[in-house]
């Protein structure tokens, strides 16, 4: 662990055979030409141990730390392992007027199974299409789960079953990307791995319908899907539906979510 009184800045090639922890509230800055090579290596800006916060693991370029930092003016703890990603949510954070808003959104670098938090400490976590991706859920949730305070909630979230397995089917490729799928959830699999953990299954509900047909043309076409005329012009209408938020395009969403809805969302209370 690191801590400072200036800010850290990552330029170049860090190896270490075991855990890697840097923490300074002055900042942490990665170069790029900075290069991460360790058994697990975290990263906070946040000496975290006051407040309530929200955990959004595996943030990628920010979607959700932001929207709920905007909307809700919750303290907001943004973390992936990518670094590129944080990069980007950084910026888009920065593209807001934040100056009215008293909570803090901040981002780090963590891997899901070795957070830099004490036990009990974040009072709810959010893990969005994250668990089709890493090697263990297991390990994953057990690790979700230490950080939450009792009473706190985790939503989880990962592609549908059936959306998701016509991707497979249409494209071999599709799940064979590096940092790509890995396991397609069945229902029933994302509630027990969250009960048979402890936690106390809430509620759940399907999200992104719109989101599905996309995603079948990407697979259908995937070796040329950049340059496709039609993967383009529907990736245009979702940019549409996420700028302008039209009439036709929620009343779309609300009829195609419990049909084809791209993810499942499922939330899981922390027994006090």
């Amino acid at each position: 662990m690191c801590i400072r009184d200036s800010p850290t800045t990552l330029a170049g090639a860090l190896n270490a055979n075991g855990k890697v922890f840097v923490v300074n509230e002055n900042g942490v800055y990665f170069t790029p030409t900075a290069t991460i090579n360790a058994h697990s290596f975290a990263a906070s800006t946040l000496a975290l141990s006051n407040d309530d916060f929200l955990l959004d693991m595996g943030c990628g370029e920010g979607r959700h730390s932001i929207g709920a930092y905007i909307e809700t003016k919750v303290n907001v703890l943004g973390f992936d392992i990518s670094i590129n990603d944080l990069r980007i949510a950084k910026g888009r954070l920065d593209d807001f007027d934040t100056s009215n808003i008293q909570s803090l959104c901040q981002f780090g670098s963590a891997d899901i199974i070795s957070l830099p938090f004490a036990d009990c400490s974040l009072d709810a976590v959010i893990c969005s299409e994250v668990l089709e991706h890493v090697d263990s859920p297991q390990k994953s949730i057990e690790e979700l789960i230490r950080v939450l305070k009792p009473g706190g909630i985790l939503a989880l979230s990962v592609p549908r079953y059936l959306p998701e397995l016509i991707c497979w089917k249409l494209s071999k490729e599709y799940s064979k990307t590096p940092g790509g799928h890995v396991r397609i959830f069945r229902h029933n699999q994302l509630k027990t791995l969250g009960t048979e953990n402890g936690l106390e299954y809430q509620n759940f509900h399907w999200a992104h319908g719109l989101h599905s047909p996309y995603w079948w043309l990407q697979c259908l076409f995937w070796k040329t899907r950049e340059k496709s005329y039609i993967v383009k012009q529907y990736h245009k209408l979702l940019v549409w539906d996420l700028m302008k938020q039209p009439l036709i395009t929620k009343i779309l969403e609300k009829f195609l979510q419990p049909l084809i809805g791209k993810s499942l969302v499922m939330y899981f209370r922390k027994p006090i």
